[in-house]
């Protein structure tokens, strides 16, 4: 994959605004403060002042980090999804770990095709070698593991 290194992040652009905008803060502040004629008030004002900016600047530069997200995504599996496929001459036998309660969990054989789905966005297909004609014959879900019976017609 190509880069093209002379674009800005967000992160740069915050990091070259930040400080004109506390310069300038803390200028208005401190002219602010010596029209005021108030030795002591103007420097409890600059520091409360200075106070408020740093806590803005890291507000601003924890939203403009570049952040993972909590949630896990389809494509971001922690572990492989393993199955069985045990192939016999009348019947194949499939068995795989599936989520869900057992009403979330769908299965069907399409031309050669098992369609599974279960809950969380839970989806696979696995090709099941031999004839076109086959049909599932025995469906069993016990404690998240999905056993199927495919007889071949």
């Amino acid at each position: 994959m190509t880069t093209y290194k002379g674009t800005y992040s967000t992160e740069q652009t915050i990091n070259f605004v930040i400080p004109i905008m506390v310069f300038l803060f803390l200028g208005i502040i401190y002219v602010m403060s010596q029209r005021s004629g108030g030795g002591f008030v103007s420097f409890i004002l600059i520091g409360v002042a200075a106070i408020v900016m740093i806590y803005w600047i890291r507000v601003l530069q924890k939203m403009t980090k570049d952040q993972k997200p909590k949630y896990k995504t389809q494509n971001q599996e922690t572990k492989s999804w393993v199955y069985d496929l045990i192939k016999g001459d009348e019947e194949t036998v499939f068995v795989a770990e599936v989520p869900g309660p057992e009403d979330k969990v769908m299965v069907r054989l399409i031309d050669g095709i098992l369609y599974l789905r279960g809950s969380g966005n839970f989806s696979k297909e696995v090709p099941i070698e031999g004839s076109k004609e086959q049909q599932i014959n025995d469906f069993k879900y016990r404690n998240g593991v999905l056993t199927l019976r495919i007889k071949k017609s």
